[in-house]
């Protein structure tokens, strides 16, 4: 029986945050992975493709594309739209790093 072993993305994550140069850049690029990560778990919680989400948020599908996959920003107006079309909250919290 061939094994084949599986590979997470966690597990090279971690790996590649060894790297000090390539931990700057995610750290300086989380808050936008997060927000990504929640989009998506949102939507995916509700069974609706980006195509649906779009229909909701008055986007196109390609937005959502972008927005989810990290290669776009957004302002927070295109936020609260998402938040609507969610159902759910929209709340920015700022903090000190410690």
């Amino acid at each position: 029986m061939n094994k084949k072993r599986i590979y997470t993305f966690q597990q090279h994550l971690a790996e590649r945050l060894k790297d000090s140069e390539f931990r700057k850049e995610w750290e300086a690029t989380e808050p936008e992975h997060n927000l990504a990560r929640q989009i998506i778990e949102a939507r995916l919680k509700q069974n609706l493709s980006q195509r649906d989400l779009a229909a909701r948020v008055l986007t196109s599908q390609a937005i959502i594309s972008r927005i989810e996959s990290g290669s776009a920003n957004t302002s927070i107006s295109l936020m609260k739209r998402f938040a609507k079309a969610l159902d759910t909250d929209l709340t920015i919290h700022i903090s000190k790093s410690i």
